[in-house]
């Protein structure tokens, strides 16, 4: 009888284990056998995010939906998690497409591939009204030790604020762009910095956008950032179908439509198409 249960527990065991296991799927083939594409994106208004009917919105997620059905793939599958952990969630297959407009930086690109770049946008400050600080720039930031500045982990944002030299103990890490009005408005941090688009998505009741901003120079480069669609490294295939598609959709209406509902300029949509991924991915 113990030889049985022990027998039965090793048996369970390993079912259990199979089944935990994540599904095999990266490459065009393997995906359209799966029959449908799984897809994240983080709670990042206007990037990418879930409604109130769960429905994943936001230009990553549109513009996801819009490609992925050109090339026949209608079925998709939405996951939400925390910005910082896309790229992990991806590596370690969990899944197929990440939609959340990362910016296409070479240490991202030695982890995951990219998509030709599907948005551009520069930066700015979310600020309490009347902006009593006096933030325009990262480096008003960093002239003054007690200003505390909120930034999302993992984002490009963080890395701008520590190229400028703003140090650790100004810096408050938060989990997404939803935090940032309570982060202001409660007075942990003088100021959020996110892209234009999500700053503008923010602002209402007594917070603002910095007015006029600078973009922030590291190492003599001006920074501006340029989003893509990530996918896993074997997924080569997959990528060079997608952007096939999306350089198409790009041509379109649709496309520009999408991108004007979340407050993307006319001037950025096409500043969106003056850098190429392999540029991008090194550091050009």
């Amino acid at each position: 009888m113990k030889l049985k249960t022990c027998a039965f527990l090793l048996c369970c065991s390993a079912a259990f284990a199979a089944s935990s296991l994540p599904a095999t799927s990266a490459t065009l083939e393997q995906i359209k056998a799966q029959g449908y594409v799984r897809a994240a994106t983080a709670n990042e208004v206007p990037y990418g995010y879930m409604d109130t009917d769960g429905k994943a919105k936001g230009i990553a997620p549109e513009v996801a939906e819009a490609v992925l059905a050109k090339m026949g793939l209608k079925d998709v599958q939405w996951s939400v998690t925390p910005f910082g952990s896309l790229i992990p969630g991806l590596k370690a297959n969990r899944f197929d497409i990440v939609a959340a407009e990362q910016d296409i930086l070479p240490a991202r690109c030695e982890q995951v591939l990219f998509s030709e770049p599907n948005s551009s946008y520069g930066d700015n400050l979310l600020v309490p009204k009347g902006n009593p600080k006096n933030l325009h720039s990262y480096e008003d930031v960093k002239k003054d030790p007690s200003i505390k500045l909120a930034v999302v982990n993992g984002t490009s944002h963080l890395a701008a604020a520590e190229g400028v030299g703003i140090t650790e103990d100004q810096l408050v890490i938060i989990a997404n762009n939803a935090d940032a009005p309570a982060t202001i408005s409660g007075g942990r941090a003088d100021a959020y910095a996110a892209t234009d688009s999500t700053v503008a998505s923010l602002v209402k009741g007594d917070l603002e956008a910095a007015s006029p901003f600078t973009d922030p120079v590291v190492k003599g480069k001006t920074l501006r950032g340029f989003g893509g669609f990530a996918f896993q490294k074997d997924s080569g295939d997959f990528v060079a179908e997608f952007n096939k598609a999306l350089v198409e959709f790009k041509k379109t209406d649709d496309y520009k439509k999408i991108l004007k509902a979340y407050n993307v300029t006319d001037a950025s949509i096409a500043a969106s198409s003056t850098k190429s991924t392999s540029d991008l991915c090194a550091g050009k």
